[in-house]
């Protein structure tokens, strides 16, 4: 199995909405992480536009050869823009997210159990549009039996927990991997990734057929630039 690694680049934009400035650009970044081998490109479009813009994401629609994953709130505006955006080419995908304001990035996975009517609602809308449709939860048993039914392709397990070391994880979502194969889907990873605990993952998981990463690859860009941070990754997913 060739595991795939998607380049988040929300953090290319972070920096340059810290200026107001217009560089650095996302789509530049986007681009040479594909260049670099990047299997795809993932961005968060949140409500409050913290990062990631509209003006992006159609540029980031027109512009990505691979895949453009784009994670955002299962709310009526959000999928309204991601149905006007990326709908019809059948090529791109659209990861539901929870999203509390205030965050500073994504706090623990989407409740499928509890907001099932409106994820149901979102999904159905997006795989209408033609685009692939993921779910970022918890690596619970509960939230994968929820979370894998008609039109949800793929699971993306919240590695958070796991990046910070707590004891266990790395067998929940091992568990969580085996299940949602079980109901089958794709199992996707992602939060918190890096060079230093990506190894043990996927050795341990080896379930996982894409790992999302992004603060990582864009701090480490910093110093080594796209090219060589997003190689590196590379390497340690084969």
């Amino acid at each position: 199995m060739v595991r795939k690694l998607g380049v988040n680049i929300d953090h290319v934009a972070t920096i340059r909405q810290a200026r107001g400035a217009s560089y650095p650009d996302p789509v530049a970044a986007a681009l040479a992480a594909e260049i670099a081998g990047a299997h795809q490109i993932t961005c968060h479009l949140r409500s409050d536009r913290r990062h990631i813009q509209d003006s992006d994401l159609v540029r980031l629609a027109a512009s990505v050869q691979t895949c453009l994953n784009v994670e955002l709130a299962a709310t009526d505006e959000m999928v309204d823009i991601a149905c006007r955006v990326l709908g019809g080419s059948g090529r791109h995908r659209v990861t539901l997210v929870p999203e509390r304001q205030g965050e500073v990035t994504t706090e623990g996975g989407l409740d499928v159990t509890n907001t099932r009517a409106m994820v149901h609602k979102a999904v159905t809308r997006l795989r209408d549009a033609k685009i692939g449709v993921s779910l970022f939860i918890d690596p619970e048993e509960t939230q994968v039996r929820a979370s894998t039914y008609e039109h949800v392709d793929m699971v993306e397990l919240n590695t958070a927990r796991y990046a910070e070391g707590v004891p266990g994880e790395l067998e929940r979502l091992r568990d969580a991997a085996r299940a949602t194969i079980a109901q089958r889907a794709e199992v996707a990873a992602g939060h918190g990734l890096t060079t230093h605990n990506l190894r043990a993952l996927v050795e341990g998981v080896p379930e996982i057929s894409e790992y999302n990463i992004g603060h990582s690859i864009v701090a480490q860009a910093v110093f080594v630039g796209m090219d060589r941070a997003v190689r590196d990754i590379l390497e340690l997913l084969r």
